[in-house]
């Protein structure tokens, strides 16, 4: 499709779609504390609920759904392939049109690694996305950060956002809160 005229929604998998893992205090990976992770097993991973439910009143709303993750645990040893694909199975029964997975970890200079939208530029090509129409849901900075790079609005999922940089378009504590906001948003956008 070469026009680019097709609406998305980006998703961040890790803390939007499925629960992030409590590692305590004083877990860190690669020297650099980090007390809520991605699930390193199977058994760790559950969806939130509802989530099928938000996926399919998206895609019947016309937007396209697509996850880009960034998983580099893999890259870092705390995740086996093997288990890799067992949560991916899980994610890939969803509703999605499409996902979009960076398992290079932090320091391999990667183009589609968030906070870079290589993901989201790669997604725009393959289904002729209007970026500029479409949102980026996240619950990190670098998801933010790589919506905005890309001309995506932006949606931040926090329990305790207290502002900073990068400054999304809008808070929500979960998926539910922030589609609710789009839906109210492109009501907006109809009327001109």
């Amino acid at each position: 499709m070469n026009s680019k005229n097709r609406k998305a929604i980006f998703l961040d998998r890790d803390g939007v779609i499925n629960d992030l893992v409590d590692r305590g205090s004083n877990f860190s990976v690669r020297g650099k504390v980090v007390r809520w992770t991605t699930p390193f097993s199977h058994k760790e991973f559950f969806l939130k609920p509802g989530i099928d439910r938000v996926l399919e009143e998206m895609g019947q709303n016309g937007f396209l759904r697509v996850l880009a993750t960034n998983q580099p645990d893999i890259a870092y040893g705390l995740l086996s392939r093997e288990e890799h694909d067992r949560i991916m199975s899980d994610v890939k029964n969803l509703p999605l049109d499409d996902v979009f997975i960076c398992i290079h970890g932090r320091d391999d200079g990667c183009g589609c690694k968030k906070p870079k939208p290589g993901m989201l530029m790669d997604a725009s090509e393959k289904w002729g996305i209007n970026l500029e129409k479409s949102y980026m849901i996240g619950d990190h900075e670098n998801d933010i950060l790589a919506g905005k790079s890309a001309g995506c609005k932006t949606i931040l999922i926090s329990q305790s956002y207290h502002g900073g940089d990068p400054v999304p378009d809008f808070v929500a504590s979960n998926l539910d809160v922030a589609w609710n906001f789009i839906q109210e948003a492109e009501k907006y956008e109809n009327i001109y």
